[in-house]
């Protein structure tokens, strides 16, 4: 059941009957919302065309409208045609979303399997607050997907391969921690390494690399061992990479975040070799100093360059520089990595769109990427590929999120901050010692204070507006739906259907519409922000009539059964609508 197809398919009905063209029809939320709660201004743009008034346009096309029990047609100056769901057709709406498994959000036509890329971690490398917004936005844009039909593989790809694990195993190697890697012992293992020490011992490698250029050098060659499997550096760099990973699995986990695969840069190594063969039996590789380019470059094509801040006029570069993918030392790049991944992926699942997800700095470097796919065919006509770049989490001066001293935020840090301040927030509501509980509003929190701005601009990381318990957050949220739990429970078994009788109800059943309209709108525009809002209006209906009926103890019971299945209603889409963002419902709060 979709009310703008409806209403679009009855006034085309009246538009053909009358002899005139449907075309540039168009049927919208109304943004006069106490008037009317669709319009479309088609009227007003094409009465010229047939020599009439726009009013008189209008009217015309109202009076060709057969009599309908769900919508209630108008024509206004100077020429808008109006449409009011009656009560009727909005109980309809609101059984039917009841009643339907997909909570009548509409479902894709022909589903699609689209891979997503997000998460980034790097493997010997603490996760940092940089790290925070991948895995939220792409874990919300998977579910999303799922929600309205689509198949979905979600993959974290690590960061297994690049320069950092040379740097880590030199300054092991260097400091003694892999003497018996070196002596002749038999299946050596790595001893006394922790997660801990790892975090220690790269920022100190990379410190080293900055002043010692034969270290550098010495990790560079270390790096393209462990790529060409030379032990014993693959093996280490094995052991290292199993140690990361199964810690890098908790901390996504503690965000609701969950991968199909845990794949890496390493698991695309086998396909270096015939990725760059492609590009030099299509003769779209040339030799450059050394190295091996690809020009991706489109003839007099302007290459935006990202603005700072919205207000800043959009400035271009010219050309866009070729994409390396060899280096003249024989070593490969991330393009390298990332074309042959792409490769692999249609290989192994041949999805028809791959979305990546990283911060927006990275935009260059996969429009390189995309077009060398493009050019060389390793991406199929017709597969989609799609880099949704994300801004900065910043603090509260506006500048990006640091610790007092100036430095990187850890990921854990931020989360248990989060957890912590939930845990007082309970404790003043006299809930004490429920972790998970907290764990869920502090998570719940950082996911709505994210994906409630557009994916694209940089947004404030404010802990006290996020876990505030009423307003636009997450908490208010889940706060709705434990508030509807205490009415069911204490109501028990009832048997009722929607019945819109009520300003409070008509608006109510509104706001659900507007919700599952939300999630299209979304998955257009690749960012949650809409779905966010449309909740948000929906918890607020809610309260709104929560405050203003007495549920529990409404005498007429068909009455109170009525206003029970409202609140089933608005409890069911907004756990579906916290789902796709991630969120946990809570039972209390």
């Amino acid at each position: 059941m979709n009310f703008k197809e409806e209403i679009a398919e009855i006034l085309k009905k009246s538009i053909k009957k009358l002899g005139y063209s449907d075309e540039k029809l168009v049927v919208s939320f109304s943004n006069k919302p106490e008037i009317c709660d669709f319009q479309t201004n088609f009227a007003l743009i094409c009465a010229k065309d047939y020599g009439k008034k726009p009013i008189d346009f209008a009217n015309e096309i109202v009076g060709g409208i057969e009599a309908n029990e769900d919508f209630e047609f108008s024509a206004v100056m100077p020429g808008f045609l109006n449409v009011k769901v009656t009560e009727k057709g909005l109980s309809n709406y609101a059984n039917f979303v009841s009643g339907n498994k997909f909570l009548g959000i509409e479902q894709e036509k022909t589903a699609k399997l689209i891979m997503f890329d997000y998460g980034g971690a790097n493997v010997a490398k603490e996760l940092h607050v940089g790290h925070l917004r991948s895995p939220i936005v792409g874990e919300a844009l998977k579910r999303l997907n799922i929600a309205i039909g689509n198949k979905t593989i979600s993959d974290a790809h690590l960061g297994d391969y690049g320069l950092q694990m040379g740097l880590t195993i030199l300054q092991l190697k260097n400091d003694g921690y892999l003497d018996n890697f070196f002596d002749g012992t038999k299946n050596p293992k790595i001893k006394n390494v922790t997660l801990d020490l790892l975090n220690e011992e790269y920022p100190k490698a990379s410190k080293t690399k900055e002043n010692d250029k034969n270290f550098k050098s010495e990790a560079e060659k270390i790096t393209l061992d462990i790529q060409r499997h030379i032990e014993p550096y693959f093996e280490i760099y094995k052991q290292i990479k199993d140690l990361s990973v199964v810690e890098i699995k908790k901390n996504y986990e503690l965000l609701n975040t969950t991968f199909d695969y845990y794949l890496g840069e390493s698991d695309a190594y086998e396909y270096i070799d015939e990725t760059i063969q492609i590009f030099v039996d299509k003769k779209l590789a040339r030799e450059s100093d050394g190295a091996l380019v690809v020009d991706v470059a489109r003839e007099g094509e302007h290459i935006p360059i990202p603005k700072k801040t919205p207000d800043e006029p959009q400035r271009y570069k010219n050309p866009m520089p070729p994409a390396i993918i060899k280096k003249h030392n024989g070593g490969d790049l991330y393009a390298t990595t990332d074309i042959a991944t792409i490769l692999q992926r249609n290989r192994d699942f041949k999805p028809d769109e791959i979305v990546y997800v990283t911060d927006n700095r990275q935009a260059g470097h996969f429009e390189q990427v995309f077009r060398c796919c493009k050019l060389s065919g390793i991406s199929p006509e017709g597969q989609k590929l799609t880099h949704v770049a994300f801004g900065t989490m910043n603090g509260k001066d506006g500048k990006p999120f640091k610790t007092r001293e100036g430095g990187t935020v850890k990921y854990k840090d931020v989360l248990n901050m989060l957890i912590e301040s939930a845990g007082k927030k309970l404790a003043e509501n006299g809930i004490v010692g429920d972790s998970e509980l907290a764990r869920k509003i502090g998570v719940g929190a950082m996911k709505f204070g994210d994906l409630s701005n557009t994916v694209a601009k940089d947004y404030v990381f404010d802990m006290d507006k996020f876990l505030a318990f009423d307003g636009k957050t997450g908490p208010y949220l889940q706060y709705t739906i434990a508030r509807i739990n205490s009415i069911l429970s204490k109501a028990g078994k009832f048997d009722g259907k929607v019945c819109v009788r009520t300003s409070e109800e008509r608006n109510i059943v509104l706001a659900v519409l507007k919700l599952n309209s939300s999630y299209i709108i979304c998955k257009d525009t690749y960012s949650l922000n809409s779905l966010c809002l449309s909740a948000f209006d929906l918890a607020s209906a809610f309260s709104t009539f929560y405050n203003n009926h007495k549920i529990l103890t409404e005498k007429d019971e068909s009455r109170k059964a009525e206003m029970l299945a409202i609140c089933k209603l608005v409890k069911a889409c907004l756990e579906k609508a916290l789902w796709v963002l991630g969120i946990d419902s809570v039972e209390k709060m």
